[in-house]
């Protein structure tokens, strides 16, 4: 048995887990039982109750710059779900249409990657070690691009290609692949985290909208596949949006760990602009063009590059 099939069975086996005792609690046999008013009620109550909590500590313990940028984090993990939406409606979409969405949000998050991160990375590298910015942020870059690297071969899963492949049947090659957009979205949120961390609210914002525009499409790369092999609709569009909601926690970490050691600011900016290049380069660009040249997707990267600088600029 591979490591990967090792994986899978055990992250398998631990959610049917989960659920089965999650099944078994008194509280949830109780919270079934009501009236469905009732029930929903109180878990909008519940799930409020929670976010007051939540984002009350992190106020008291942090101040408002770290809730503003946990908050964008979330919004944009939920973006995924909002993308994964047409496969409500469809159950494929044209190739060049999808390799234009692609293109674009490898052009977002290029420009988010070099005006948001990588510029201001140098700036505050330049004015805690004179000079040197540009090497602490490059260092940053390939440390980054080494996790990725290995967390990649640690787990073997199957790319972007491999998901809109007609052939395509085994559930758990696209659990495999829905694996991987997890691990990738939590650099990303990471990302958001550290850029709100270093105080400029501008740069957290661009940066959360790249990211958001970003995951669109991979909400639907998801979910599609799902909805082909007979999954539910509503379930197959619930897992696209699971999958970008461990950016919140990558954002959490990263906004925490830069407000509390300002030092680490540049690295950490370098850090999440090398693991967004890696994404970039290793599954989306590759995936655009994986049935040759693809002027659709090329023309699409363009256009994003040119509004997410925009965008950036006018914010600036």
């Amino acid at each position: 048995m591979t490591l990967t099939t090792k994986t899978v069975t055990k992250l398998q086996r631990y959610f049917e887990d989960q659920v089965t005792a999650l099944k078994s609690n008194e509280s949830y046999q109780n919270l079934l039982a009501m009236p469905p008013q009732k029930r929903w009620a109180t878990i909008a109550g519940l799930f409020l109750l929670s976010q007051l909590v939540i984002f009350g500590s992190l106020y008291l313990i942090f101040g408002r710059i770290v809730v503003i940028g946990f908050l964008a984090s979330i919004l944009a993990g939920l973006a995924t779900g909002l993308g994964a939406l047409p496969a409500l409606f469809f159950k494929d979409i044209s190739k060049n249409l999808f390799n234009s969405l692609l293109g674009a949000a490898a052009g977002v998050m290029l420009a988010a990657t070099a005006f948001s991160l990588l510029v201001p990375g140098m700036t505050y590298g330049n004015q805690i070690w004179p000079g040197k910015g540009i090497y602490i942020v490059s260092m940053g870059m390939l440390i980054g691009a080494l996790f990725l690297h290995y967390a990649d071969r640690q787990l073997p899963h199957v790319h972007f290609g491999s998901i809109s492949d007609t052939n395509l049947t085994s559930l758990k090659k696209i659990w495999l692949f829905i694996i991987a957009i997890t691990i990738h979205n939590f650099p990303e949120g990471m990302s958001v985290g550290v850029s709100f961390g270093s105080g400029e609210m501008k740069d957290g914002v661009v940066l959360a909208i790249a990211i958001a525009l970003q995951n669109i499409p991979e909400g639907l790369a998801v979910a599609l596949p799902l909805v082909g092999l007979g999954y539910n609709k509503w379930r197959a569009v619930g897992i696209a949006t699971i999958t970008g909601l461990v950016e919140p926690v990558g954002g959490l970490l990263g906004i925490t760990m830069v407000t509390l050691f300002q030092p680490i600011l540049p690295i950490a900016m370098g850090f999440a602009a090398g693991a967004m290049l890696f994404v970039i380069s290793e599954e989306i660009i590759p995936e655009t063009h994986s049935d040759g040249r693809s002027r659709y997707a090329t023309f699409a990267l363009m256009i994003g590059f040119i509004i997410m600088m925009t965008l950036d600029n006018m914010l600036g």
